[in-house]
């Protein structure tokens, strides 16, 4: 007996995938909002940037350059890489969804730590493929348990570094002993998104690891310290093979032309970067010295935010830190998905917005920092 279905059913899996849910942006009933949820940058895009993307708007008509040559150029003259080793994308989420699509299939597993990054494992999922979550250490990435959690059917295994939303990172001591523990047809990937902010002596982005082997590759964002997050632009550095795989299935106009083109003059602006993530730092520590003043803990952190965890008190704890901020305008990220469920992502933001969240939570706390 055949059955009868009167509609299009999604393939086994799908349905199973939690979809990602961004940060709220909107406080309802209030006046002025200061969005601290998403880790956009306080001081915007560069100028010139900026002035690119206008530039663009001329020829609207006209197909973009499929190989985004342009910003590939920009990128490897900036960081010495050869930029036949570059891929671009519609964002880093785009690359990290490429890889899955190619190296992964059903019956592969992929392994992602435990606060790590909920996309990978969404696109492990939508490849068919099955996630395996190993746990951190404080909330840090652990070496030996992802290396003891790797099997036969071990394909890739995402590596956020530093790590979102904890905000720590991984010596490149540790990350080149994983390496070396993997087996040879396993990708790495080192997703460095917020790679510009990091001022460790002991840490990589993975640009060195990549040009010395055939199994890793490191992606990387302009939505973070560059502030072009409403273009979408990601980048990765790979071997030839992974590139040339990826090439043969992603879209032939992944990327639009203003955004190539305001990723080029933004990247070869250092300069502004070089001022937001000066900003950034200096209230990188101010902001924890005064968390932790009130009697919040904060984990270290080496990017553009800070997980802030609460009392396990009545009234205290962070969903009412969170209602009581967004009552003041302040929007700050709950992170219970990412196995937090008592901690809040706080995005640094202007001076006046810092000093705000402060103050305001000063006074959810009933202390003064």
């Amino acid at each position: 007996m055949s059955i009868v279905v009167n509609e299009p059913v999604p393939r086994p899996g799908i349905l199973d995938i939690a979809a990602y849910v961004p940060g709220k942006e909107h406080a309802p009933g209030v006046a002025r909002v200061f969005k601290l949820s998403s880790n956009e940058t306080p001081l915007g895009a560069s100028p010139k940037a900026i002035e690119a993307f206008k530039g663009a708007a001329d020829h609207l008509e006209i197909y973009p350059d499929g190989q985004a040559t342009e910003l590939r150029q920009a990128i490897a003259a900036v960081h010495g890489l050869n930029a036949a080793n570059i891929l671009c994308g519609n964002g880093s989420d785009e690359l990290l969804g490429l890889l899955c699509h190619v190296y992964l299939g059903s019956g592969d597993e992929g392994i992602i730590t435990e606060h790590g990054f909920l996309v990978y494992k969404i696109q492990i999922m939508a490849a068919g493929a099955t996630p395996v979550v190993v746990k951190e250490k404080d909330c840090r990435v652990d070496v030996d348990a992802i290396l003891a959690a790797v099997t036969d059917r071990t394909k890739i295994v995402f590596i956020a570094n530093p790590g979102n939303p904890t905000g720590t990172y991984v010596p490149v001591s540790e990350i080149r002993r994983l390496q070396a523990g993997l087996p040879k047809n396993v990708v790495l990937v080192l997703d460095a998104a917020y790679a510009e902010y990091v001022r460790r002596n002991d840490y990589e982005a993975g640009l060195e690891l990549v040009s010395g082997s055939r199994n890793v590759v490191m992606t990387r964002t302009f939505s973070k310290a560059y502030g072009l997050a409403a273009l979408r632009i990601g980048w990765m550095y790979a071997p030839a093979a992974i590139i040339d795989a990826l090439n043969r299935v992603r879209g032939p106009f992944n990327m639009n032309a203003p955004a190539i083109a305001a990723g080029a003059a933004a990247i070869r602006d250092q300069g502004f970067i070089e001022k937001a993530v000066e900003h950034n730092n200096l209230w990188l520590g101010k902001l924890a010295h005064a968390f932790e003043a009130i009697g919040l803990t904060v984990t270290p952190s080496v990017t553009n935010f800070l997980l802030i965890h609460f009392p396990d008190i009545d009234g205290k704890r962070a969903e009412d830190a969170d209602a009581f901020l967004t009552s003041r305008g302040y929007i700050l990220r709950a992170v219970k998905g990412y196995g937090f469920p008592n901690a809040l992502r706080m995005t640094v933001g202007s001076e006046e917005a810092n000093r705000g969240v402060i103050e305001t939570l000063g006074e959810f706390m009933g202390r003064s920092a």
